[in-house]
């Protein structure tokens, strides 16, 4: 059976959000690389871009599968599933900015 072509569009647009989202998180572990040193201790900042980049590449890889799954369940009238990786990137983003943050005050 298909879907409401609304649900399906709107798991489309889903789908994109989570591909800016990895690309966002990518350009800012780039961005975090390439701080000067002297701003930033340089094993906390390069920790930092590669928790970015992970979290990005984590985002862009489960960007499809979760789409599918989701579009499965659509045409099956079943429940959706659960956004799996949604606390990773919660309390990822979250951990990045506060160590980010403690960095910017312990350097000025």
């Amino acid at each position: 059976m298909e879907p409401d072509p609304r649900f399906t569009l709107a798991n489309e647009r889903t789908f994109l959000t989570w591909l800016s989202t990895a690309l966002a998180l990518s350009a800012a572990g780039v961005a975090m690389a390439a701080v000067p040193s002297d701003v930033f201790v340089p094993w906390i900042r390069t920790g930092l871009a590669v928790i970015l980049v992970t979290l990005s590449a984590l985002a862009a890889g489960m960007a499809y599968p979760r789409w599918r799954n989701i579009q499965r369940a659509l045409r099956k009238q079943a429940p959706l599933p659960p956004p799996a990786l949604a606390a990773v990137f919660g309390y990822g983003v979250a951990a990045v900015a506060v160590l980010a943050l403690v960095l910017i005050i312990l350097a000025a």
